[in-house]
């Protein structure tokens, strides 16, 4: 073949390659593969979760000759050509609606804007109701949707934009449930009509509004190992109160705990109007001065209990109930919120749905901002800016329905000694259909007898303030649970003492010769007591019933010799001792042993008191611990509480768990907890309580 011919040739091939491309208008189609992360991008990825709108919206730009890029500049006339143009059905041009208006409302609002502009509430309201029109009056029902990636996406396009809109609402101050000028709980902003409905929650008493709203989303937390969530539709917030922490309370110079004379004593809160610390890696701020008029606010009836300070909220953000062209065309909304504990779904536009629900961002922020760990060990050692006096923490608002545990720590300890217990407890929804949470916070530096009266007061006067005739299901059945020193106080919560404690103070802590009258009412109280009627069932854990040698060591000596009690509770003991012996006022003469002593193997009341009967009607359980799996179990301990002074005779169950002292943290004895607990609803639904080795598994 010559030169020319293949010249000529290559030519008449490549003019039919060109040819061939110019009659099948220029269209190559390849192909290729993806693998598993591609695969939810396509199907999950979108202004969300990547910053860029979803396949599922550029296709629906596609199908009405849009750009992309031309409506990431110009988004309202991208909007405004879905709205209108023909050839897209209803649930895809509202789903993309709701994408490209939550875009437009994202761009034009600084992440950090602390006050936002008219304009910018128009934006994100009109998100939330593009997305709410999808939901509830699309094509199909939400329950068609079910299993669709679709319905997912702009569920979370409706929650995030009702988050954001709760927060910069309360930030404007348009949460306040009071205006003089307007209808209570309704403001008007960029021509919407805005109303506030708070009727399917309650606040602590004596707070009418938070003084911060907090996205549990934007929170994450150190020293809780799980956050339990509960899918479904609303915005997941922590309304924190107006109610100073323990430690903002002591600041103050506030009575941390105290109990009025007459226990029925109130007290006023300052608002702290302060930036706090961030919580968990969020840098949420404090609105100063929270809302007009917040400061000095009441904080209470009483002073012997106080409700969750940061409770769990659902928000919704309600429309109009008529039809699809009706939403869309109302400027009228309802923000309403919600107790997940209460209620765990909603109604509208005749369908049920879920209600999105976080029941851990709220307990974690009390915790984290508590400082009890610091004020625990003031307390422990007599310590300004301690707590000298018990308190009930409820975890939740008050359910007349639901039963309690009430959770006592040990020794130098707080409520944090319950962090994952509790939290575990509230994430199980089996537990939380039936139970209530209460934790007591008390002086661990003082008698064991005097916290015993005092814890028992408070929570009776607690109960009785709630529930005053005694016959909601909230006043039988109760759970304590006791770690430690708390398990010690749990066991004679649920015992008898008869004449036996009686009987040793009289023949150890009283003068030879000196006589006492037995029916002096303040001492009797003290060394006379039965059974707490609500109790049902105890669960002992790592509990020192019968003391423990590791308080008579040189450490533990030491340290109770730094432990100082409150001149008040002396001066009382002092008095009382007086009185009932007839004497004359001679200075202090009587020696009070503090908690340590008392945890000592040979201290007189810790023995006699390990030898009181506990109740019949009371279930008890022990969880105790070892700090090695081998040997004899007899001769075993935890580091602190040894096994023969954990043990006793005649519990339902006792579970041995290879730990240390702190054994309540540990997931095998919350996992014993809740076996128990789940086992205790069984058996009373099917015949009430009865405590016999057959009632529950050992």
């Amino acid at each position: 073949m010559t030169r020319a011919l293949a010249s000529w040739i290559s030519r008449c091939a490549t003019l039919a390659v060109l040819a061939s491309g110019f009659l099948s208008g220029c269209a190559m189609v390849t192909v290729s593969s993806q693998g598993p992360a591609q695969y939810i991008a396509m199907r999950r990825g979108d202004i969300l979760s990547t910053g860029r709108l979803s396949a599922a919206t550029r296709d629906t730009l596609h199908s009405a000759a849009l750009d992309e890029s031309t409506c990431q500049r110009e988004p309202l006339d991208c909007i405004n050509t879905i709205s209108t143009v023909g050839g897209i059905n209803t649930d895809r041009r509202l789903a993309s609606l709701a994408e490209l208006s939550l875009q437009m409302a994202i761009t034009n609002t600084p992440a950090n804007a602390t006050e936002w502009s008219d304009a910018q509430f128009d934006l994100w309201l009109r998100a939330a109701r593009f997305s709410y029109a999808f939901l509830f009056l699309g094509e199909r029902t939400a329950g068609e949707r079910a299993f669709e990636d679709r319905q997912t996406q702009v569920r979370d396009y409706y929650n995030y934009a009702v988050q954001e809109l709760a927060r910069a609402l309360f930030l404007r101050g348009a949460l306040a449930t009071d205006d003089g000028n307007r209808e209570p709980g309704t403001q008007y902003i960029a021509g919407w009509s805005i109303r506030l409905d708070l009727s399917r929650t309650r606040l602590p008493e004596g707070v009418r509004e938070p003084r911060e709203v907090i996205p549990a989303s934007r929170l994450s937390f150190a020293g809780i190992r799980s956050i339990y969530r509960r899918d479904g539709l609303g915005a997941e917030l922590v309304a924190v109160m107006n109610v100073p922490s323990p430690e903002e309370e002591a600041d103050a110079g506030g009575d941390v705990g105290s109990n009025a004379a007459d226990d029925r004593g109130g007290h006023v809160s300052a608002d702290t109007g302060a930036t706090t610390r961030a919580v968990g890696g969020s840098n949420t701020r404090v609105k100063a001065g929270a809302l007009a008029g917040a400061a000095g606010r009441p904080r209470s009836a009483s002073r012997f209990f106080t409700e969750m300070p940061s409770p769990n909220v659902t928000a919704l953000i309600w429309f109009s109930q008529g039809t699809l062209e009706q939403v869309l065309a109302s400027r009228d909304v309802v923000l309403s919120v919600y107790d997940p504990y209460r209620d765990a779904s909603v109604e509208r536009h005749g369908q049920t749905v879920p209600l999105s629900a976080n029941f851990s961002a709220g307990y974690g922020i009390w915790l984290a901002r508590s400082g009890f760990a610091g004020q625990s060990l003031r307390a422990l050692f007599g310590r300004a800016r301690g707590i000298d006096a018990p308190r009930i923490y409820m975890m939740q608002p008050f359910d007349p329905n639901r039963r309690i545990i009430l959770m006592l720590h040990g020794l130098a300890s707080s409520p944090e000694a319950w962090v994952n217990v509790a939290n575990d407890i509230q994430g199980d929804e089996v537990l939380r259909q039936h139970f209530q949470v209460w934790q007591v916070y008390y002086p661990t530096n003082a008698p064991i007898l005097v916290n015993l009266i005092r814890i028992r007061r408070a929570t009776q006067q607690t109960l009785a303030h709630f529930d005053p005739d005694g016959t909601a299901p909230a006043s039988r059945g109760m759970v304590l649970i006791g770690h430690s020193m708390g398990g010690v106080i749990a066991r004679l919560l649920v015992s008898t003492s008869g004449d036996a404690l009686w009987e040793t103070f009289t023949d150890k802590y009283v003068p030879e010769g000196t006589d006492i009258d037995r029916e002096d009412e303040r001492l009797n109280r003290l060394l006379n007591f039965t059974p707490m009627p609500q109790v049902e069932r105890a669960i002992f854990i790592a509990a020192p019933h019968r003391g423990t040698p590791f308080a008579s060591n040189r450490l533990s000596r030491w340290a109770a010799n730094l432990v100082r009690l409150p001149l008040a509770l002396l001066n009382e003991i002092e008095e009382v001792m007086q009185t009932a012996t007839n004497s004359e006022p001679q200075g202090q003469t009587f020696h009070v042993p503090n908690s340590i002593e008392q945890l000592r193997e040979t201290d007189p009341l810790i023995r006699a008191t390990s030898k009181l009967p506990i109740s019949p009607q009371v279930c008890f359980h022990s969880i105790i611990a070892r700090r090695r799996a081998d040997g004899p179990l007899e001769d075993s301990n935890d580091g602190v509480v040894p096994y023969r002074s954990a043990h006793l005779a005649g519990a339902l169950s006792e579970t041995m768990i290879v730990a240390g002292h702190s054994v309540q943290e540990t997931p095998q004895a919350i996992l014993e907890i809740r076996r128990i607990l789940l086992e205790d609803i069984a058996q009373i639904d099917r015949r009430g309580a009865v405590c016999t080795e057959a009632g529950l598994a050992k």
